[in-house]
């Protein structure tokens, strides 16, 4: 049930890396949540790394592997500095437990690191260790942050595993176990109870043998909404450097709006299509419980940013509420004679791309069956290449690549039942000189995505967001 016009109980609050970046930053957020406490709401912080740790992390851990450890040590090295300072300035002495538990923190990654290097192998475990210590070295700041407020709040920070937080093996990608919700309530309610503010590393879990595994990308959302379903928060509030989502990436489209309230459905259909304000699978762990997700702007705390419910408030004017794009994707073409009226070779794609966990954003299948399309991450294209080479059933299968592809995705809950919509889509890409690759809707229509040249996508994105109105600001009714 739905907790929207009711006074918070208790809220989990995640905060991005641009409002963990330094000293100020940390401080301001820290006062965001003091704040919360000081009307009597109980609060859990999430938060993730300093922006740009982890990918400084993935580049250490691949300087290791490759044997310039010269070169991990200094990055290594740089990375003490920044967050001795950070501590410094929100006032800790140079003896001070933060300060100790630092060090410490920075003494364990040398020496993964220079695991790797000694065995110039990375493997996705080992990977797992080493990013995570992005968030492990950014919450014991946070804390820190917080029993400096003005009020002085009590704080305690902790890993995602130490939070209860317990997942698959799937390093890189790992996913929350059913058990997790009970060792979460067992872990953080005595201290939320004892007036303690818990802080989680975010992006970060532990396998129920203690290793190390992250979520993914963006995975700090997702340890958010994990804890806030299991302790039935009033709601989980995403603090980001945004207003809220946006209609487009503003970077590409300057009219772009935020909008104000959407349904769990859009949003992970945005967040899949290249929208980077959420994981894609942050709001999956609020949908049954009905727990509202308020996307907020550190930067103007008043504005209400968006609104994330079951409810899509579908809008007759606007029936596609905003419109996305992944950059740098490829189409793998799949045909040959062995394919053609072959009901099976499909699923033998799939399990193939399966078997090397390569996520397929988009899939047609010609009507004569000769050919089947598949869209992925260019990134992947190696792997997929390399897991579609080999014969499937004694058929050797023809691929050709189409590299340098984008996927531009129109999502609102307004366009079931409404017509005209594709036909729009279709027009405002004609206008432009755009042509179409490929065309996908889900049975939800939630969704039309296409792909196209990556070369268009910035001018494609503009002209499908003008001729939606999306110019002007889409408002919940």
């Amino acid at each position: 049930m739905s907790q929207i016009n009711q006074a918070p109980q208790l809220l989990v609050m995640k905060f991005g890396g641009t409002n963990m970046q330094d000293a100020d930053a940390i401080r301001h957020s820290a006062s965001l949540v003091a704040r919360s406490l000081n009307e009597g709401v109980k609060v859990v912080v999430v938060v993730s790394a300093m922006s740009g740790v982890t990918n400084g992390l993935l580049g250490i851990a691949e300087a290791a592997e490759k044997g310039d450890i010269a070169l991990a040590n200094d990055q290594i090295a740089a990375l003490r500095t920044r967050h001795f300072t950070a501590a410094q300035l929100l006032g800790a002495a140079p003896d001070a437990p933060t300060v100790r538990e630092l060090r410490e923190l920075l003494e364990t990654l040398r020496q993964a690191v220079y695991g790797v290097y000694l065995l110039r192998e990375l493997t996705p475990r080992s990977r797992d260790l080493i990013v995570a210590f992005g968030e492990r070295l950014s919450a014991p700041l946070m804390a820190l942050a917080l029993t400096l407020t003005e009020s002085g709040q009590r704080a305690h920070h902790l890993t995602g595993g130490q939070a209860g937080i317990v997942t698959d093996n799937q390093f890189g990608n790992a996913r929350p176990l059913p058990s997790t919700a009970a060792r979460i309530r067992d872990r953080l309610t005595g201290l939320l109870d004892a007036g303690v503010t818990p802080v989680i590393a975010g992006f970060m879990g532990e396998t129920e043998k203690g290793a190390i595994t992250t979520l993914g990308r963006g995975g700090t959302d997702f340890s958010a909404t994990i804890v806030g379903a299991a302790l039935h928060a009033s709601e989980v509030w995403a603090w980001k450097d945004v207003d809220g989502v946006m209609s487009a990436d503003p970077r590409s489209v300057p009219g772009a709006q935020n909008i104000a309230q959407l349904s769990y459905g859009e949003v992970m259909e945005l967040a899949y299509f290249g929208a980077k304000v959420l994981h894609p699978l942050a709001v999956t762990p609020l949908q049954d419980a009905g727990i509202p997700l308020r996307v907020k702007s550190a930067a103007d705390p008043e504005f209400p940013g968006t609104l994330v419910t079951t409810d899509p408030h579908t809008d007759s004017v606007h029936p596609v509420k905003a419109v996305t794009a992944i950059k740098g994707v490829s189409i793998i073409n799949v045909s040959g004679a062995g394919i053609l009226g072959v009901p099976d070779v499909v699923a033998d794609l799939f399990a193939a791309l399966a078997r090397e966990n390569i996520t397929l954003l988009m899939v047609s299948q010609s009507s004569s069956m000769s050919n089947v399309s598949l869209v992925i991450l260019s990134s992947d294209e190696e792997r997929t290449l390399a897991a579609l080479g080999r014969p499937m059933g004694g058929r050797q299968l023809r691929l050709d690549v189409q590299p340098e592809v984008a996927v531009l995705a129109i999502v609102g809950a307004g366009m079931r039942g409404t017509k005209g919509v594709s036909a729009k889509l279709f027009s405002a890409l004609a206008a432009a000189d755009i042509n179409i690759l490929m065309i996908s809707q889900g049975s939800s229509e939630l969704n039309i995505s296409l792909a196209i040249e990556g070369q268009d996508v910035a001018l494609a994105t503009r002209s499908v967001h003008s001729a939606f109105g999306l110019d002007a600001p889409v408002t919940a009714n």
